[in-house]
C-alpha cells in the first residue's frame, strides 16, 4: 500500500457523520498524515439521518452512555441500548440510516478495506465470502475496545513513531474484526437448541445494560422475553453458558473495566455498576479477573 501524503485518510472519505454541524470535535487524525486508518473523538448530539456507503469499514466505540441507537439497513429498523464500551460496526460499501437518541461521546475509527483484505489473505480467507464483515450494534469486544483506546491515546500524544504504531493497530483491528465480526464468525455463533432467540437475548442484554446500576430480579428479566422465570433461566443459560445472575455480574465487571480504562475513581465505578460499595466491587472484580480494580486500572494505563 503506497505511503505518502497523497494517500492520507481524511474526514472527506468518511460517511459524513463527523461533518454534521452539531458535532463538537475533540481530536481527529486529519492533520497527522495517517493512511491506514482515520480516527476522531467527538461529542455527538441526538440526530437522525441516512448515509451512503463508503469503501472502508467503520467502528464506533461508545465512550459513555447507555444510549439508545436505531439502525436501518433498508429492510427493518433495529434498536439497541448501547453501553459504554459498546460497538457500532458498519462494513464498507453499505448504506444505512441511524437515529441517535441522546448525547454521546464517541470514538470513530475507519480502517482501510485494503488492510482488511491484506489480513484476510494472511488468514487464508482472501477471495472468500467468509471475509465479509457484518454489521454490529451494541456488542462488546474487549480487544477492539483496547485497540480503539490505544488509537485515541495516539491522537492526543503524537510521537515520531506514531504512524508506524497506528499501522500496527490498524492490522490488529482488522484481524479482530475478521475473527469475531465477519461472515465466518457469524456462522459459528448460531444459538444452541433450547436457547433464547437472538432477539430475546438482545432484548435481555439491553434491559440489563439500562438497569445495571440498580437491582435486577429474575422475574423482571423473564418478563422481557415473555417467559416464566424458570423457563427463562434455562434458556438464558443455554444461550450464554451462565445463569442470569452470574451473567449480570459479569456485565457489571465488564462495565467497571470500561470505566476504569477511562481513569474513573473506583468508588464512582462501584456505584455506576450496581455494586453496594467499593469493597464489594473489589471482591467481585478480584474473583472474576484475579486482580483488584486498582491493579487493572494501572495495567490498562501502562
Amino acid at each position: 500500500m503506497a505511503e505518502g501524503l497523497d494517500n492520507r485518510f481524511t474526514v472527506g472519505q468518511t460517511h459524513g457523520i463527523l461533518r454534521r454541524p452539531d458535532i463538537i470535535p475533540h481530536a481527529a487524525s486529519d492533520r497527522l498524515g495517517w493512511n491506514s486508518l482515520y480516527a476522531a473523538v467527538q461529542r455527538e448530539a441526538p440526530y437522525e439521518d441516512r448515509f451512503s456507503g463508503v469503501p472502508d469499514p467503520l467502528v464506533i466505540l461508545h465512550l459513555d452512555g447507555p444510549v439508545g441507537v436505531c439502525r436501518d439497513l433498508g429492510k427493518a429498523e433495529k434498536r439497541r441500548i448501547i453501553a459504554p464500551g459498546g460497538l457500532f460496526v458498519m462494513p464498507g460499501e453499505m448504506d444505512f440510516g441511524v437515529r441517535l437518541e441522546d448525547h454521546l461521546d464517541s470514538l470513530h475509527i475507519y480502517v482501510r478495506q485494503a488492510i482488511v483484505d491484506e489480513v484476510a489473505d494472511d488468514f487464508g480467507l482472501g477471495g472468500m465470502g467468509a471475509a465479509q464483515l457484518v454489521p454490529r450494534m451494541g456488542e462488546h469486544d474487549p480487544m477492539i475496545e483496547q485497540i480503539a483506546l490505544n488509537v485515541r491515546e495516539t491522537l492526543y500524544e503524537e510521537t515520531a513513531a506514531s504512524r508506524v504504531y497506528v499501522d500496527y493497530l490498524a492490522r490488529m483491528l482488522a484481524a479482530q474484526l475478521l475473527r469475531c465480526h465477519s461472515v465466518s464468525a457469524q456462522a459459528a455463533s448460531t444459538p444452541p437448541p433450547g436457547a433464547l432467540s437472538k432477539t430475546q437475548l438482545e432484548n435481555t442484554m439491553d434491559f440489563m445494560q439500562v438497569h445495571l446500576a440498580g437491582a435486577v430480579g429474575l422475574e423482571e428479566l423473564a418478563a422481557v422475553s415473555g417467559l416464566s422465570p424458570s423457563h427463562f433461566a434455562r434458556r438464558f443459560k443455554a444461550a450464554t453458558g451462565l445463569p442470569p445472575h452470574r451473567y449480570l455480574m459479569s456485565l457489571r465487571v465488564e462495565r467497571a473495566k470500561s470505566l476504569l480504562r477511562r481513569n474513573k475513581s473506583i468508588a464512582d465505578v462501584a456505584l455506576a455498576c450496581g455494586f453496594a460499595h467499593q469493597e464489594h466491587l473489589t471482591r467481585v472484580f478480584r474473583r472474576q479477573t484475579g486482580i483488584t480494580p486498582a491493579c487493572f486500572r494501572r495495567t490498562a494505563r501502562a
